[in-house]
């Protein structure tokens, strides 16, 4: 059977209805990898979540708002944007789940700062006013280098010690948490990807599924056959 595999999603208010809105290129990279993506509302309980992850083989943390400050004790800053305090609470409880049950993880742009604060991790609200440099993140139509530490799990996924990738994010991990190893930085020195030794997990500040990049898709969709034998 094909391993299903959770999804967590933000929500959008269109026409006056709120609605759950995950990009489709999400669902397209993981079913090209031969997964089948259940698509996990923000509105659901964070109590529930152990049974979220009991029902998957796998987690996939995606994009989207910012996360609340609050969650790593500091004040929101002036140019903080939108937060969803319901999606905060319910990826790191799910989170928490999937490193239990010892399920894979991929995290996302947002997922990769959001893994960072569960374990103890601080970020920049805003890059350009607290660390601005000469890589504008924020450019959604552009690209950037980056480095791949050659001893790392990333580099055994990608296969490769640099990569082009694209950016589209004012925020980034800034105190690296307990526990995380970086693996992979811009040439500012931006923190662009994370890893721990195990379960297996890797966490990207780019957005692979629009980027068609299908080697990090095939090392998770791999990761979840693997532990289901």
């Amino acid at each position: 059977m094909t391993p299903v595999v959770a999804v967590s999603a933000p929500r959008r208010t269109d026409a006056g209805r709120e609605r759950v809105a995950l990009n489709t290129a999400y669902v397209s990279a993981l079913t090209r990898a031969g997964l089948l993506p259940l698509v996990v509302p923000p509105l659901i309980d964070p109590a529930d979540a152990g049974a979220v992850v009991d029902a998957t083989r796998g987690l996939v943390l995606t994009g989207g708002e910012d996360v609340d400050p609050t969650r790593y004790g500091a004040a929101p800053h002036p140019r903080l944007e939108e937060t969803d305090h319901g999606r905060d609470a319910l990826e790191l409880e799910l989170i928490r789940s999937a490193r239990a049950r010892h399920r894979p993880i991929l995290a996302i742009c947002r997922g990769i700062q959001i893994l960072n604060v569960a374990l103890g991790g601080t970020l920049y609200q805003d890059l350009q006013s607290e660390r601005p440099g000469p890589i504008d993140h924020q450019d959604k139509t552009g690209c950037h280098a980056i480095r791949v530490a050659p001893d790392s799990l990333l580099h055994r996924t990608l296969r490769t010690a640099a990569a082009t990738v694209n950016s589209r994010h004012h925020q980034a991990v800034r105190d690296l948490a307990p526990g995380l190893r970086a693996t992979a930085w811009a040439e500012d020195g931006l923190v662009e990807a994370v890893e721990w030794d195990a379960p297996w997990m890797l966490a990207v500040q780019w957005h692979p599924e629009d980027f068609t990049e299908m080697a990090l898709f095939a090392g998770f969709a791999q990761a979840v056959r693997c532990g289901e034998d």
